[in-house]
């Protein structure tokens, strides 16, 4: 049995009316399976168990048998620490924390009918065949209804959660300052993904107070963004101004062997985008301000006309960098009204358009602004990709319907 059917049914409570106990005979009771962790550490945390009438708080563990839990180092690992209940299909062995406590254990007990444990396994042949592609595409071909606007709009909310992670983990690095956290964020999103790492890189090595004290000088801008990008090539006035300011705040520049060109159309040259941030910045004093307080699209592009850059790139960044820090800014100060407002913006802004977009439109899906391709681009990404299938409403719908025709 696949160890993702373990989470499925432990998830969903298809344990519901079998007694659970623990390998030493005493009585589980499953008050809540807690939330499904998705990153590195235990499977499911907050959850709430009672073991013989004592209530616990924690994390649960599922492996297939005991011994995968040594396989997998967890005995070594302090993230596990806090295990309240291991759960299995087999318990071949006893399992310890990384201080030597044992961990109560439990075989999950649930319906094992042939046919209902056919259906399971049918749909973890549709997660594994999933790879690549959208696991659904014969269901939605012919039923594009599954996906409802609900889980769309709770998709973008998603989304959004995730982009206020990272800038949460930015202000971290910055000290809380929002300004200089949405300049990180905007350089890497001015590396239009091919170049994002690159570019990131050269705005943390590059602290925003040093080009600060140079902001009204275009060219002085341009010669400290492209030095420090090791980009300067046949231009000695430009060599020149960065040797000045490289001692001036003690610089080293990034190598120009982590940029990527290949492949890349002109108007998305490295050198190109780095020119065009320099005059961003150039043009653009109190740019947060501005941002956040503009609550319409028609105020917050033309914060970002600059030389050569299209309205398709100016949307990139509105997507990827204005909008999510108008909701994280929102939510910090509490304000879920305007989180809303700024989520909204992404309905007036045109759908973006990549391969993965091109996939929902053959399978009959309605892509009519930025707001349909962010939640479907996190579909994709974080449930069609990993096969989790059984925690998306579509995969839900189509398993339950399965299993209805079983019985």
């Amino acid at each position: 049995m696949p160890e993702i059917l373990l989470h499925y049914i432990w998830e969903h409570c298809l344990w519901a009316g079998f007694e659970q106990q623990t390998t030493d005979g005493k009585t589980v009771e499953i008050l809540s399976p807690g939330e499904h962790n998705r990153d590195a550490g235990p499977d499911y945390s907050h959850a709430r168990i009672r073991i013989d009438g004592h209530e616990w708080v924690g994390n649960i563990e599922i492996h297939v048998c005991s011994s995968d839990w040594q396989k997998h180092r967890h005995q070594l690992d302090k993230a596990y620490d806090n295990i309240i209940l291991h759960v299995v299909r087999t318990a071949d062995k006893p399992v310890y924390n990384s201080k030597g406590e044992a961990i109560p254990q439990c075989e999950l007990r649930y319906p094992e009918g042939k046919d209902y444990l056919t259906g399971l396994f049918e749909a973890a042949r549709m997660m594994d065949s999933a790879a690549g592609r959208i696991g659904c595409a014969e269901q939605l071909l012919k039923e594009p209804e599954l996906m409802t606007e609900g889980w769309r709009k709770t998709l973008l909310h998603k989304r959004l959660e995730c982009k206020r992670a990272s800038i949460e983990r930015l202000l971290e690095i910055t000290k809380g300052s929002w300004e200089h956290a949405l300049y990180i964020s905007l350089a890497r999103n001015f590396g239009f993904h091919t170049n994002s790492v690159p570019f990131e890189e050269l705005a943390i090595n590059t602290p925003l107070s040093y080009l600060r004290k140079h902001r009204n000088s275009l060219f002085q801008l341009t010669a400290l963004l492209l030095g420090q990008a090791g980009l300067i090539q046949n231009d000695k006035a430009l060599e020149k101004e960065y040797e000045f300011l490289r001692t001036k705040f003690s610089l080293t520049p990034l190598d120009a062997s982590v940029w990527k060109n290949a492949r890349l159309r002109p108007q998305n040259s490295p050198e190109l985008r780095i020119r065009q941030f320099a005059q961003l910045i150039y043009q653009s004093e109190s740019l947060l301000s501005k941002i956040l307080d503009s609550d319409e699209l028609k105020n917050l592009i033309p914060l970002f006309a600059v030389d050569k850059m299209g309205r398709s790139s100016i949307d990139i960044l509105l997507i990827n960098t204005v909008i999510p820090y108008k909701y994280a800014y929102a939510l910090h100060k509490q304000d879920t009204g305007k989180a809303e407002q700024a989520m909204a913006l992404m309905e007036y802004i045109a759908p973006e358009n990549n391969t993965i977009i091109r996939q929902w439109r053959i399978l009959g899906q309605q892509v009519n602004n930025a707001a349909d391709t962010q939640a479907l681009l996190h579909l994709y990404q974080n449930y069609c990709q990993h096969h989790e299938c059984i925690n998306c409403e579509v995969g839900y719908k189509i398993f339950e319907n399965k299993q209805l025709q079983l019985f």
